[in-house]
């Protein structure tokens, strides 16, 4: 009898083993091919949409229900597992390991963008962390962030020394410090603006000095302190072993890209900025014929600045003078010259003119580039070692020829003429977008306090007239232009705006919840007529849009309606529906729609502690 009890408790054992066995390969193999059951079993979302001309027959696995017009409406999706709460879809590490992608790690190509195909997309919403709460609001953001929000203190302990941030209790503080500037980005920036002699120490020079661009920014400190003197920067910083530098730098309330210098064009167009601005970002300025000084050269205006503050610039070991050494010779040779060099710092500033460029003498490296080169294709180009000309106008106005801000908004600028729009239509469409932001707001003002809004996107920029009617509001603008549309992203920076390239067939380079309200002006009809996933895009629109916060929608009354049928899925809540048949206004017959994001949590409740 014993032995009988023996033998069937064996028997068991065994059979566990053997379930367990199966289960974990069932799980090795789900993790290595980047799914999850959740992923796995939200692959039916993309059948739902027959509104967007999708496929018709939905999965029987998927929650739906038939509304009164008899069309899909979408009870619910899935939500990715925790793990993916801080998910980049493009520029997930996790993926290339999984794809063993053949990377070049000394050219940063494991930090540019890789996408997954179709079949390996996440199609479930993203889960805010445990005890995530509802942002500080700006400006007392700038200073400080909830520790829930973002729960990665390893810089804190990694920079200590350099007052980047601080942990104090459940909040995250930042005293303004940063690798050059320990004692405060504001000093930094005064002593800045009195080595280029601006009045007053203002690092604005009366409105001249209005975009700038901070390469390997950290928290994007320097950024956050310029904002005081009517300065705006694009902070710019990789998704390195820093990883989280520019989520803290969006939670803050302080504009911020995901990008590198690496092989590809940065996406923004030439002669953008007045200052590019590098504080020890530990880059190589010389690797591959001074291709990454070359590409800060084509984005730089006429007579702009890069302020350079790094250990070659004042040390006197021979390694740091070896590269000082050969740096002032390739910016010489690059027409550049210093304007100032105090201390640890060191600015260099362009010509304003091609005069210098004409005067070398020939096969002087780097090149010119090719005459056939557009210095304003951005979207996967890749860098090339030239030197990028000035347009015949700038040429002959010795400079761009800009308003000082924030004139600069709302003036045309020269650059109207490469599209062939006349400044009277350039008028005629500010004071259109004026018109409907106020109307916007009219119909937001119920949901809406003085301090809601802070980090705002314009999925399709055109001219950044969006942006221009909120110049006096407290808030920022990521202006994004279509790729594959006209490149009107350059008059976007010539109106004193930040902005950059994309295709909305893919997703962002940002990180989850870091913004708080997305304009789509008939964004959802342009990647309809593009053949990309609709669903594809309110994931990602809601991936990277904050807890209550908002979208605008403004297209085409059947492209609002089938957004309709998502709400609930989606946990949005219209907040103004469109009545049937109304037009918005008489210069455009788009619907508008606009949505609130609701407050939810897979599990835990969320705190709302503002």
């Amino acid at each position: 009898m014993n032995r009988g009890r023996a033998d069937s408790g064996q028997k068991r054992l065994i059979l566990v083993v053997i379930a367990a066995v199966i289960f974990g390969c069932v799980y090795i193999y789900s993790r290595n091919s980047g799914t999850s059951p959740v992923e796995l079993g939200s692959r039916s979302l993309k059948r739902l949409s027959s509104s967007f001309g999708g496929d018709e027959d939905a999965d029987s696995s998927t929650t739906s229900s038939e509304d009164g017009d008899g069309d899909v409406a979408l009870k619910s999706i899935p939500v990715c597992d925790d793990r993916h709460s801080e998910l980049i879809p493009c520029l997930d590490r996790n993926f290339i390991y999984q794809m063993r992608l053949k990377l070049d790690l000394n050219v940063m190509e494991h930090y540019e963008r890789h996408c997954p195909p179709l079949e390996r997309r996440y199609n479930c919403l993203i889960p805010p962390p445990k005890g995530y709460k509802i942002p500080i609001k700006w400006p007392r953001s700038r200073d400080e962030v909830w520790k829930a929000n973002i729960p990665h203190t390893h810089l804190a302990t990694e920079k200590s020394d350099q007052n980047w941030m601080v942990v104090r209790g459940e909040k995250i503080v930042f005293p303004g410090g940063g690798t050059h500037f320990h004692y405060g980005a504001d000093k930094y920036i005064k002593a800045m603006a009195n080595m280029l002699g601006f009045p007053g120490d203002i690092m604005n020079n009366g409105g001249k000095v209005r975009t700038v661009l901070d390469v390997g920014c950290g928290v994007a400190s320097f950024g956050a302190y310029l904002l005081s003197y009517d300065v705006i920067a694009m902070s710019l910083a990789p998704n390195d072993v820093h990883q989280n530098q520019i989520q803290f730098a969006l939670e803050r309330g302080i504009p911020a890209y995901l990008g590198v210098l690496g092989t590809k064009r940065l996406p923004y167009p030439s002669r953008s900025f007045e200052l590019a601005h590098c504080s020890r970002c530990r880059i190589d300025w010389l690797q591959r014929n001074g291709i990454l000084l070359l590409e800060l050269d084509r984005v730089l205006r006429p007579g702009g600045y890069f302020a350079y503050s790094s250990p070659e610039a004042y040390a006197q070991d021979e390694e740091d003078l070896r590269i000082w050494r050969e740096m002032s010779a390739l910016v010489e040779r690059m027409c550049w010259k210093i304007a100032s060099k105090k201390n640890q710092t060191v600015i260099w500033v362009k010509p304003l003119t091609n005069d210098c460029y004409m005067e070398r003498e020939p096969g002087t490296q780097p090149p010119m580039c090719r005459s056939d080169d557009d210095p304003d294709a951005v979207w996967g180009v890749p860098m090339e070692a030239c030197i990028s000309p000035y347009s015949d106008h700038d040429h002959k106005a010795s400079g761009s020829e800009l308003a000082p801000w924030p004139a600069r908004a709302t003036a045309p600028p020269p650059r109207l003429a490469d599209f062939g729009i006349s400044s009277d239509t350039f008028e005629k469409d500010t004071e259109l977008w004026h018109r409907r932001v106020d109307g916007y707001w009219d119909l937001l003002d119920p949901k809406m306090k003085p301090d809601t809004l802070r980090n705002i996107m314009d999925m399709k920029a055109n001219l950044g007239s969006f942006a221009a009617a909120l110049k006096d509001k407290p808030v920022w603008v990521m202006n994004v232009v279509p790729e594959d549309g006209p490149k009107t992203l350059k008059i976007v920076y010539d109106r004193g705006l930040i902005g950059t390239t994309h295709n909305w067939c893919e997703a962002f380079s940002t990180y989850p919840r870091t913004y708080d309200l997305l304009h789509a002006w008939t964004v959802l009809s342009d990647v309809e007529k593009k053949g990309c996933s609709v669903e594809d895009l309110l994931i990602e629109m809601d991936r990277i849009l904050r807890p209550q916060g908002f979208i605008i929608i403004r297209d085409k009354q059947s492209s609002v309606d089938a957004i309709k049928k998502y709400l609930h899925a989606f946990h949005w809540e219209a907040i103004s529906m469109p009545t049937p048949g109304s037009d918005s206004d008489e210069e455009d017959d788009g619907t508008v729609l606009l949505i609130q994001k609701k407050i939810w949590l897979p599990s835990d409740g969320l705190r709302n502690s503002e």
